[in-house]
């Protein structure tokens, strides 16, 4: 990629996720061409980090890389990852997206993705792609299923030992390498750029993040992974085996004081799903679910509830007012029991906050479309056109536009995408719809 260069094409999706992979294939097998932003290494967004998902128990992996693959080899999409959005503007018929590419300080023609680099790194960090569970060298491949399978260096953490550069079989490192502003020029755009979970550290009462043996939702779908960061579950402080674990609820959602005072919609369904999982794999520990509410709103996610019951997860109505260390490694919950019997504590071995949903783009000082209360990409017809925003052209689908499940985001991206094609059709911009 040149820097200045435009780039020109139907559909402009940003976000690499499932839905705007979604979203992107729908558009692209009517014979548009789709030019897709990402700012991760890879696509795939949050759902290839899954174990699973609910109710179904699939296997994440199993769902999104077919879609990932087939985003990379259609014909008809073009992907820009590791790239930011500087800016998404209309002018008359056409959207401008500015992007700048970061480097990598691989070369991307020369890189074949044989992580000759990786193994010959010296340098070990904590991994984000593992929850920092786990280490990874200086310059790596996120993970072993990627697209596109990239090398990227991590400049901060690189000693340059030039170690990576003499066992690079095709010469694809470049220490000198730079960013490249360049130009998408599109008639419409999908915005998909789902959701972030709520910071930890944020959440006093939870202790900071400063609690070993309390971790986040993201954390425990990595334990539970055919191919997370011990194969197994273990305690991160220790490597114990955990006999009881605990999940609070609404430890990020549904709080004035964190200014979140919405219902995430996901976090009870994940947390039940973990914790059926992990009764699989740990069958004789205790799993405990503090609750407030238990909403489950989807096709078959109340069978999924009582399912969880009869495994013998126990569900404990109440509210939990903190956490702290205990003994030996292990972590009390102080919390007011909703059936009567006051405020008490509970030691857990390990302890999982089910954190909400917060926006994962702002768009303010990029694009003009506007947001709604909760910093959500805002619709104008929530219920009759919920892909719909202010910007003519523009439209949104996913968790960008509010907190949403795989199902819904995968239903509301092919709504995006086929609002664009009507969008595109209308304008009479393109002329080889698909028949």
């Amino acid at each position: 990629m040149k820097s200045g260069q435009t780039i020109n094409s139907d559909a402009l999706v940003v976000g690499g996720g499932i839905a705007g992979l979604q979203a992107a294939l729908d558009l692209a097998d009517q014979d548009f061409k789709v030019a897709v932003v990402e700012k991760d290494a890879t696509i795939g967004g949050k759902m290839i980090r899954l174990s699973k998902v609910f109710p179904t128990l699939d296997c994440a992996s199993c769902i999104t890389t077919p879609k990932m693959a087939a985003a990379a080899h259609h014909e008809n999409i073009t992907l820009f990852t590791y790239c930011d959005l500087l800016s998404l503007n209309r002018n008359g018929e056409n959207v401008y997206a500015q992007i700048r590419q970061r480097p990598r300080y691989v070369d991307p023609v020369a890189c074949i993705g044989c992580r000759q680099c990786e193994y010959a790194c010296p340098v070990y960090v904590e991994d984000k792609e593992e929850g920092d569970l786990s280490a990874r060298k200086a310059i790596y491949i996120p993970f072993s299923n990627a697209i596109p399978q990239l090398a990227v260096m991590d400049i901060e953490n690189c000693m340059l030992c030039g170690k990576c550069e003499k066992a690079c079989p095709t010469d694809a490192i470049d220490y000198f390498q730079q960013a490249q502003e360049f130009t998408i020029l599109a008639n419409t755009a999908v915005i998909a750029t789902g959701m972030e979970l709520t910071p930890v550290e944020t959440k006093r009462q939870y202790g900071d993040g400063h609690i070993p043996n309390v971790i986040t939702s993201m954390q425990m779908e990595r334990l539970l992974a055919p191919h997370g960061p011990y194969n197994r579950v273990l305690r991160p402080s220790d490597g114990m085996a955990p006999d009881s674990i605990a999940f609070i609820q609404c430890a990020g959602s549904r709080d004035k004081s964190m200014g979140i005072s919405y219902c995430s919609r996901i976090c009870c369904m994940y947390a039940i799903k973990e914790a059926m999982l992990l009764s699989g794999s740990l069958p004789l520990a205790d799993i405990y679910i503090y609750y407030m509410d238990i909403r489950a709103f989807g096709k078959g996610y109340e069978q999924f509830y009582q399912t969880a019951m009869a495994m013998g997860i126990q569900f404990i109505k109440a509210k939990v007012a903190f956490i702290s260390e205990g003994e030996n490694g292990a972590v009390t919950v102080h919390y007011e029991d909703q059936n009567g019997e006051g405020v008490t504590t509970a030691d857990h071995d390990l302890v999982s906050l089910s954190l909400g949903a917060v926006p994962g783009w702002n768009p303010e000082g990029v694009c003009s479309v506007s947001t709604a209360a909760d910093h959500f990409i805002k619709t104008v017809q929530p219920k009759l056109a919920p892909t719909l925003t202010d910007m003519d052209g523009v439209f949104t689908a996913g968790a960008a536009p509010g907190p949403k499940d795989i199902v819904d985001s995968i239903a509301e991206a092919g709504a995006a995408a086929m609002e664009a094609s009507k969008y595109l059709v209308a304008q009479g911009l393109h002329t080889k719809v698909a028949a």
